[in-house]
């Protein structure tokens, strides 16, 4: 299997891609998600819908801002490709704490609980996140090493030329599906105190990133390291002692 075009139609000559239309599918999806969770939770439907106004320019800025953090010595000498997000390079660990730092402050105006915003809106959060990924399938991005694997995609690398990879954006997508699901079954079965989806969440999809971080070629660095590696780790321990803060807290009310 080859990545297509990554150009779905034009419009006046103007390109629509499909790495724009798959982040737009993903954002109205988690609102509907978010929405519909919100009425089950009795939680008042324009507070989402005034959130999502905060939260999705912030998330694009943040997951933005965090790629271009990174690739720094490519932007400083192109600086009119740092607001091409079509061109892909939206990172989303930047996008994940740019959501939980407009969530605070919305909640710190509103008069909200943090906590429970956060558990209503945060199960939304990987479903959106495996529809997007297939955005770097259409930009022929986020792949991983060579592989003969039956399931392996053509990529056309720019040292090697047309090479089999691991689909690396597949793996995450399908991983995001299963964090999905299985929020959805702790949440009935298993939790006990808000906040416990929020950082269960932390911990499933970063355990998931860690390892199929590894197969990719084309990752961030912070020096001879992954960044996304690093923040996954440091994602895992904070998702640790927050659920279990949650946990023993409510256990000791």
């Amino acid at each position: 299997m080859t990545s297509p075009n990554p150009i779905a139609f034009t419009v006046f000559g103007f390109p629509v891609r499909w790495y724009g239309i798959l982040i737009a599918t993903a954002l109205l999806i988690g609102l509907f998600v978010a929405v519909k969770r919100a009425q089950k939770h009795h939680m008042d439907i324009d507070i989402i819908s005034e959130f999502f106004l905060w939260m999705v320019p912030a998330i694009i800025i943040g997951a933005r801002l965090y790629y271009v953090i990174f690739e720094w010595p490519y932007y400083a000498a192109n600086p009119g490709e740092i607001i091409a997000i079509w061109h892909g390079g939206l990172a989303i660990h930047g996008g994940i704490l740019a959501g939980v730092l407009t969530g605070i402050i919305f909640c710190k105006v509103k008069n909200i609980d943090f906590f429970e915003l956060a558990d209503v809106v945060i199960v939304s959060l990987p479903l959106g996140q495996a529809i997007g990924r297939w955005g770097n399938f259409f930009n022929g991005e986020a792949y991983g090493s060579e592989t003969n694997l039956p399931w392996a995609i053509t990529v056309n690398d720019p040292m090697k030329g047309m090479i089999s990879v691991h689909p690396t954006f597949l793996y995450e997508s399908l991983w995001n599906v299963a964090v999905f699901f299985f929020l959805l079954y702790y949440e009935k079965n298993h939790q006990k105190n808000s906040g416990e989806l929020l950082f269960l969440y932390l911990i499933c999809y970063s355990i998931g990133r860690f390892f199929i971080e590894g197969l990719r070629t084309d990752s961030l660095m912070f020096f001879s390291f992954k960044a996304a590696q690093i923040i996954s780790l440091v994602l895992i321990i904070i998702g640790i002692c927050g659920l279990i803060y949650i946990r023993s807290k409510k256990t000791s009310d």
